[in-house]
């Protein structure tokens, strides 16, 4: 039988920003691991890296270095959109693996998805995971109040849902944190994260799923309200309204991230060049 983790509790993030793949993380592993700030560092790796490696590309093809500079990131966004490999890369320190549901490794998965612990969703800019915690299934998408409690039945047909709608659906295995310490201090957690009960859970859920069937039934002339979705907490509106509100530090930390691995990456197109024209002059 599965051990009881967190006293039975359910850690959930609530969109802030463009933060979902932070939320996304966070929620695999039950906890709040990682800032924005982190994914960011690890996606500046990747850029370093990622550069590093076209540069040695380039000196063996013949072409000049320059050519394989991209000035942007591919792995971070300055809204604060990460790509899976960042997502990969932050929970591969737990000993995390990410495989694609499409995969022929993932053909268990296929047929029993029950037999997972967590998948990780996304389609254009947004991530959320679909986990189990002590033996239940939640979505823990950041849009929604609070986790959603999925049946086992359920979940096999909103992954065939996701999966026809045009999401790319990934399988984390490996073994998960048991516990994270719940404290209320700033350095164990963060603004948009909370613990509930799975009774907790389920109210705030019904209550905004009441909320919202009111609001509609008041406002008929609108009959487009989130019908696809009538449990989630904000609109895909609304969150791109708060999107334009970005927080000014995150803008400031990945811009400066994203600077140093171009500064970097310019340094070495440099002496990239310096090689090839001594070589020429040969």
């Amino acid at each position: 039988m599965e051990r009881t983790s967190n006293g039975g509790m359910l850690y959930h993030e609530v969109q802030e920003s463009n933060l979902c793949a932070v939320h996304c993380v966070n929620t695999v592993l039950q906890g709040p691991f990682f800032s924005e700030f982190d994914l960011a560092a690890v996606a500046a790796d990747l850029d370093g890296k990622e550069r590093q490696v076209m540069l040695e590309g380039a000196s063996v093809g013949g072409f000049a270095p320059g050519d394989f500079l991209a000035e942007e990131s591919h792995n971070v966004s300055l809204g604060g959109d990460f790509s899976i490999q960042v997502l990969q890369k932050a929970l591969e320190v737990w000993d995390l693996q990410v495989i694609p549901l499409n995969c022929p490794d993932a053909e268990p998965a296929q047929i029993d998805p029950e037999l997972e612990s967590a998948f990780i969703c996304h389609l254009h800019d947004h991530w959320f995971c679909i986990r189990k915690v002590n033996g239940e299934w939640y979505n823990f998408d950041s849009l929604l109040a609070a986790p959603q409690h999925l049946s086992k039945f359920y979940l096999s047909a909103f992954l065939d849902s996701l999966k026809g709608s045009g999401w790319s659906i990934f399988i984390v295995k490996g073994n998960f944190p048991q516990e994270c310490p719940m404290s209320s201090s700033s350095e164990a957690s963060n603004s948009f994260g909370q613990w509930l009960s799975p009774e907790d859970a389920e109210r705030l859920i019904k209550s905004t799923s009441s909320v919202r069937g009111s609001s509609a039934r008041n406002n008929r002339s609108n009959d487009n309200v989130d019908q696809q979705r009538p449990n989630q907490a904000l609109s895909r509106e609304e969150v791109q309204a708060f999107s334009e509100m970005e927080d000014d530090d995150l803008k400031a930390a990945i811009a400066a991230s994203l600077l140093d691995a171009s500064a970097a990456g310019a340094n070495l197109g440099a002496v990239g060049t310096s090689q090839e024209e001594t070589e020429k002059r040969k």
